[in-house]
């Protein structure tokens, strides 16, 4: 079996910040970019930021530009999503996948991010 799993999430105040951790088969983690997407209830996913296979090439959407920051450890097969001054629009299922092309050909069940005021 195929299985992406992601861990770190958690209940957290306004301003408050966590560690997004994601386990990934190496097959997948040495050949193809990873991404955190989220979703929040009755929304559409949204993909936050994704890292090249060697770490050096990173991209952060604009919504979270400056508080979140993406980075990968290949010795362990581990991508992670360190999020800073978290505001409760950051209220989502955050979860990962590898991209090809464009597109995602594996992902996770995710885990779960809530921000209160």
């Amino acid at each position: 079996e195929v299985q992406l799993v992601e861990s770190g999430g958690g209940m957290v105040q306004t301003g408050g910040s966590l560690r997004l951790s994601c386990a990934a088969p190496g097959f997948i983690f040495s050949s193809y970019d990873m991404v955190w997407v989220r979703q929040a209830p009755g929304k559409g996913p949204e993909s936050v930021s994704s890292i090249n296979p060697g770490g050096g090439i990173t991209y952060t959407a604009d919504s979270v530009k400056s508080r979140f920051t993406i980075s990968r450890d290949n010795a362990k097969n581990t991508l992670y999503l360190r999020m800073n001054s978290l505001k409760p629009e950051d209220t989502a299922l955050y979860y990962c996948a590898s991209s090809y092309r464009g597109g995602l050909n594996y992902w996770g069940q995710g885990t779960q991010v809530t921000v209160s005021s």
